[in-house]
């Protein structure tokens, strides 16, 4: 395997460069042949970013060269690039955030695990070999994300496991569907999708309990529901798969449903979403006039996402 080699010198008395040169080799992922000298695969995306710190390093007044080396046969380079004491550390932050989860600390810990999610995004970009070290965290957030969401939301359906049917539109028309009353984000846009794309003339159900749901109604989001979450998937991802639909931006806008209700790979325009449609629930006390409202984001949203597919 072919490495690139950044051997820099930078005088000494340059205290602050030197600390910033060398907190830009950390953040980049670089590991330490020796003093002065870094290592990086050899990728044109890594070539650029030793070729902006050799820049930096000359700017202040020190010498800096990249060079294209071949790993010795008897060496193993990628020892050095090895991350498992970072995941452990991140791993110990992660039984520490499932400890102190209760009701009473909810905010906190949904912030707290929103950031362990994005250490762990962080520390992928820049882990060249991956082992089981980051699936091993990665599966530890999944856990704590699903027990957040039901420290929230008690009466969260459990997924089942399985495989996602595969249904036949023309045969949900002019249906009753049902779900819990004081929906939130997955079973809004569930009720939004389902008028949008699955059956204009759907009648929606909010539920006091699961229990009340109508023997000729389509159950859709609680235990026991005819459509609802499915391994690590939300009710609205299994909506998407499981009738088939492939309008542009949908993909985009259940990863942003998926984060809302789930946890995980944070969207940008999550947070705004998010604040958006709490005040909307909070304000709103009727399920009907709540889903109306919600229609006008989400359909927004979904131009917006499609008309980003299109160009690119």
């Amino acid at each position: 395997m072919n490495y690139l080699l950044l051997i820099s010198s930078l005088s000494t008395q340059n205290a602050t460069a030197r600390m910033r040169i060398w907190r830009g080799l950390k953040a980049s992922g670089a590991a330490v042949l020796r003093d002065g000298v870094y290592l990086m695969p050899d990728l044109d995306e890594y070539r650029h970013t030793l070729e902006g710190i050799s820049a930096e390093v000359i700017s202040c007044g020190g010498n800096a060269f990249v060079l294209r080396v071949e790993e010795p046969t008897a060496t193993d380079f990628s020892e050095l690039f090895k991350r498992d004491e970072d995941y452990a550390t991140l791993l110990s932050d992660v039984a520490k955030a499932r400890a102190t989860l209760t009701a009473g600390t909810l905010p906190k810990a949904t912030k707290e695990i929103r950031k362990l999610r994005k250490q762990l995004i962080d520390l992928s970009v820049i882990d060249f070999f991956p082992g089981p070290a980051q699936q091993q965290v990665d599966a530890a957030i999944n856990e704590l994300e699903l027990a957040l969401a039901h420290a929230s939301s008690p009466d969260e359906p459990m997924p089942a496991e399985g495989r996602i049917p595969e249904r036949k539109r023309d045969r949900f028309q002019g249906k009753t569907w049902a779900t819990r009353r004081r929906p939130w984000v997955d079973r809004l846009a569930s009720a939004w999708l389902i008028r949008r794309f699955i059956d204009p003339h759907a009648v929606i159900l909010w539920l006091e309990s699961p229990d009340d749901c109508p023997a000729d109604a389509i159950g859709f989001d609680f235990d026991g529901a005819s459509i609802s979450h499915m391994g690590s998937y939300v009710t609205f991802e299994v909506f998407v798969m499981s009738f088939g639909l492939q309008q542009a931006g949908l993909k985009r806008l259940a990863a942003l449903i998926h984060y809302l209700d789930a946890g995980g790979v944070q969207p940008p325009e999550s947070i705004g979403i998010e604040s958006v449609l709490a005040g909307m629930k909070n304000t709103i006390a009727d399920d009907d006039q709540l889903l109306i409202a919600a229609t006008g984001i989400f359909d927004g949203l979904l131009a917006s996402f499609a008309t980003e597919a299109v160009s690119e």
